[in-house]
């Protein structure tokens, strides 16, 4: 995971875990993607916190407490460890699973962000096979449609990540503030400063943190009154804006579909081909000939 290491996924690669995938999203947020069967994992001692959630199978997971083995897992099932946190599993059957690493550092800075204050003492509460719909929600419909090496996805993946981590805080740590209120979207100059920098850079990864800097507003902020503002989340708002500048260059332009994707923030052909198939219903080539014939 590049060189930001995260123990938890450097003790799990000394065991039988396959990695399928991992990417690092930057101020101490990564994430991974795992499958393990018959297994005997010991974790400890990791200066972050895990948030995993079971996507396939899971069914023989299980968890040594002090009265012994448990189990409870399945789809959809998360566990979240605190740092600092010591478990032992017996993974006796296929399990498919994926983690979010956190700092502690990184989830303080959000609180603080967020909140504009700063919580005295901020520790995460230890969850086994938990039920929570809206974490599911956000790992299935964000970070596992995404394409974790694409530059097009990055605002997407950084969006997930953050509304993922404000879930934990509300959740699933001592802080009980209530959600702060939003009065309001951006103002007009931020609008289209805003617009201007996307557009300008649609060709590059963007990431929630850099856009709500613009702005100089936290993340949580920023991405509500954006979409007060424009109508739809900032990652919306930027697919659409990527593929509506492929669309022209596909119309007036003879570029290839290869530099027509870089120019738009895809890293391939093959991916954007993918992205604009599902936002049109045909291909880039075929919107590009069907164009040709009536012009």
């Amino acid at each position: 995971m590049s060189d930001e290491r995260f123990q938890v996924f450097d003790s799990l690669q000394r065991h039988n875990t396959r990695l399928r995938d991992s990417t690092r999203l930057g101020n101490g947020v990564g994430l991974a993607s795992w499958y393990n069967e018959q297994d005997l994992i010991d974790l400890e001692n990791a200066d972050h916190h895990t948030l995993s959630l079971y996507i396939a199978d899971g069914y023989q997971s299980y968890f040594k407490s002090t009265d012994g083995w448990h189990n409870g897992g399945g789809p959809d099932r998360l566990c979240l460890m605190p740092r600092q946190y010591a478990s032992t599993w017996n993974i006796r059957g296929p399990l498919s699973f994926v983690h979010l690493y956190f700092t502690d550092a990184h989830l303080r800075q959000l609180a603080e962000q967020t909140w504009d204050r700063s919580p005295l003492e901020l520790s995460v509460n230890e969850q086994l096979f938990a039920d929570d719909p809206q974490i599911a929600l956000l790992y299935r419909h964000f970070l596992l449609t995404s394409n974790w090496h694409d530059r097009s996805d990055s605002l997407t993946l950084s969006s997930a990540s953050n509304l993922l981590l404000n879930h934990v805080l509300k959740h699933y740590t001592q802080v009980s503030w209530q959600a702060p209120a939003i009065k309001g979207g951006l103002a007009p100059a931020q609008v289209r400063h805003i617009r201007d920098y996307i557009d300008s850079h649609l060709d590059q990864p963007l990431q929630l943190a850099d856009l709500a800097a613009l702005c100089q507003l936290s993340e949580y902020h920023f991405a509500r009154m954006f979409k007060q503002s424009i109508g739809l989340p900032p990652h919306r708002y930027v697919q659409q804006q990527r593929l509506a500048k492929a669309q022209q260059l596909l119309r007036y332009s003879t570029v290839s579909l290869l530099q027509v994707a870089l120019r738009c923030g895809f890293s391939s052909a093959a991916h954007f081909s993918n992205r604009f198939r599902q936002q049109t219903g045909i291909s880039p080539s075929q919107y590009r000939s069907q164009w040709q014939q009536g012009h």
